[in-house]
């Protein structure tokens, strides 16, 4: 069976301060979409700048909870006298009912910073909800799924955040993070190996190997091609990529390419891409491959049921 090297995978990204700088920044966006340079006006209009009220986040369906270590530093961004206390961790599994934490403090900061704290956490426990589910039906097989670029401007780290928190894996994290050589490069690629997988590969390598000597090139930068027949597979293999990813093939054919990566190149992994559904996952992963990438995961994820319920104001 097929082997797969510890060191053959991006960056995974947890919760620190690069992902906490990237949140800092939506939070100004969030903060002018929503206030502009004025004020909310109905609450200035009606509530006590003196009143303190209490607030309990609920989940209101099933599914997996992502977001809440986002909430302290939004509070602090926004400048807000409340205090946080959370009754569950992110990648918890929640049910309709469940009881996320409290936020206590002043009443005109509750309601201003309501509605773009429950859009983060809502919107990112869509996604690991969604990432779960994708996770479950693979268990028991050795395939990982990871997610794509696909996912919302801005939100990128806390999208793929959220992935984690629903059990999967990260694909890169932008054009930094790696070298992915796809269709669109070799169609512009100029000279006599254009359009040539292998040609593309050794050329790539060539380029790392010479950039590095007078530049801060990572050491361990994965090289993965894209393919979308087995014969341009065959023609890749013996140059030993990092990973192949196989573009939009069917079972019979992902099944034919790990015979084929078996024999030329075992540690190479592959990775099936295109239109994967909750549908075709589990018998994509029998297949043996080692990665199924999932762009549905940041793209079509539907935003978990989250409220906030004040609980009393004083």
């Amino acid at each position: 069976m097929h082997k797969t090297p510890a060191n053959h995978d991006y960056r995974q990204l947890d919760w620190d301060t690069e992902l906490e700088h990237h949140l800092r920044q939506l939070i100004r966006l969030s903060v002018l979409e929503d206030l502009d340079q004025y004020h909310d006006w109905t609450t200035l209009a009606l509530v006590d700048h003196e009143i303190e009220a209490s607030a309990q986040m609920v989940s209101q369906q099933q599914g997996i909870v992502a977001g809440l270590e986002a909430i302290p530093v939004m509070l602090d961004e926004m400048n807000t006298q409340l205090t946080w206390t959370p009754a569950a961790n992110d990648g918890d599994p929640v049910t309709a009912g469940h009881q996320l934490g409290e936020l206590d403090g002043r009443g005109r900061d509750l309601l201003v910073v309501e509605r773009p704290l429950l859009n983060l956490v809502a919107r990112l426990s869509g996604i690991a909800t969604l990432t779960s589910q994708f996770v479950g039906k693979v268990a028991g097989s050795s395939a990982r799924v990871y997610d794509t670029r696909k996912t919302t401007p801005g939100w990128r780290r806390l999208e793929k955040y959220a992935v984690r928190c629903g059990g999967g894996h990260n694909h890169r994290s932008g054009l930094f993070d790696g070298i992915l050589i796809k269709d669109n490069h070799l169609a512009m690629m100029n000279g006599e190996n254009s359009s040539n997988p292998r040609a593309a590969l050794e050329q790539v390598r060539t380029f790392i190997d010479d950039y590095r000597r007078d530049n801060n090139v990572p050491a361990d930068l994965l090289v993965e091609i894209e393919v979308d027949t087995l014969e341009q597979l065959a023609n890749v293999l013996p140059a030993r990529p990092d990973i192949v990813l196989l573009d939009n093939m069917s079972l019979e054919m992902l099944r034919e390419a790990v015979d084929c990566r078996d024999q030329l190149s075992p540690d190479t992994q592959l990775e099936a891409s295109g239109g994967i559904t909750l549908e075709r996952i589990e018998e994509i992963a029998q297949s043996g491959v080692e990665r199924i990438s999932v762009g549905a995961l940041t793209h079509s994820a539907i935003s978990l049921d989250i409220g906030l319920e004040v609980r009393g104001s004083r």
